[in-house]
């Protein structure tokens, strides 16, 4: 039995073969691929995955250099063609990312970015938790998704793919526990999807990653305290299915990777365009967008 509700029969919780990056249709042959905390964990096994999907180049960004030198290593080890660019990047300091997406994108275009850097911060109880330390998570999980939107807006593609790698936490309660990064994950979302809102052209994915052992989930308790775990190949060969065309239909909406792909794609035709898998308000009997033709002006 799936550990959570879903929208699919089937619910995942390792990778399968319709997410396999040897699959042609998810080939990433010759597009770049920019991964911020790519040096481990899911971000840097999204990496090894695009780069076994074909893509001739893939940044990897995050605070610390030999984390990122590592996952390069090991991709080179196993697709030496691959070229693999990283750099030490607070994601906080827009100087770092705006020069780190120059140097990398140079003249060309980025058709993948994986938007993976977050922070959990404090995991108090919004009755106890400390103000400066709640805000302070908030600054950076929102206001570096900020930093890595912008950067990523002057160096897209026209098609591009963002694929937010998001939280349950933002659509879902679970008892209080790390408010900070609750508040920030649907902040985060907001960002995005003012991108995907205001750029229609481009791609924008919102993910729920699973219940993957890496460090964040383990400074919160980890997979041992809630009980079940889901494989880190799951969200990495989920967000090389998320590149691929087969995936256009499920523009703009909120995703589990352990939800089944092919059950998805049989339910295309209703979902496209729908407000289903949407961050909305339930019950409103509104299925779109306010579009401002005017100019706002401040009330006086």
């Amino acid at each position: 039995m799936a550990p959570f509700p879903s929208p699919t029969a089937v619910y995942h919780d390792t990778t399968y073969p319709a997410l396999s990056p040897s699959r042609p249709e998810l080939s990433a042959e010759g597009k770049t691929v920019l991964i911020t905390g790519g040096g481990t964990g899911i971000g840097a096994e999204t990496a090894r995955y695009f780069a076994e999907a074909g893509a001739s180049r893939i940044a990897l960004l995050g605070r610390r250099e030999q984390p990122l030198l590592d996952t390069k290593a090991s991709i080179n080890a196993k697709f030496p063609n691959v070229n693999v660019f990283t750099a030490s990047t607070d994601i906080t300091k827009k100087h770092q990312v705006e020069d780190a997406f120059a140097k990398f994108v140079g003249k060309g275009k980025l058709n993948v970015l994986v938007s993976n850097a977050a922070v959990n911060g404090p995991i108090e109880k919004v009755d106890d938790v400390d103000i400066d330390e709640f805000l302070a998570g908030i600054v950076v999980n929102v206001g570096g998704a900020l930093n890595i939107a912008q950067a990523f807006l002057r160096h897209a593609a026209p098609d591009a793919v963002v694929i937010d790698v998001n939280s349950s936490v933002a659509h879902e309660n679970f008892g209080g526990v790390c408010p900070s990064y609750g508040v920030s994950k649907l902040g985060v979302f907001r960002v995005w999807h003012d991108v995907g809102s205001v750029h229609p052209n481009l791609f924008v994915f919102h993910v729920q990653p699973g219940v993957v052992d890496t460090d964040m989930n383990k400074a919160v308790g980890g997979v041992k305290a809630i009980g079940f775990e889901d494989h880190v190949s799951l969200p990495a060969s989920f967000h090389v299915w998320l590149a691929s065309p087969e995936a256009r239909f499920l523009k703009g909406k909120f995703l589990w990777s352990n939800w089944d792909v092919d059950e998805l794609k049989s339910r295309a035709e209703e979902l496209e365009g729908s407000q289903q898998l949407s961050l909305n308000l339930v019950g409103w009997p509104f299925g779109g967008e306010y579009k401002f033709t005017g100019t706002l002006e401040p009330q006086r």
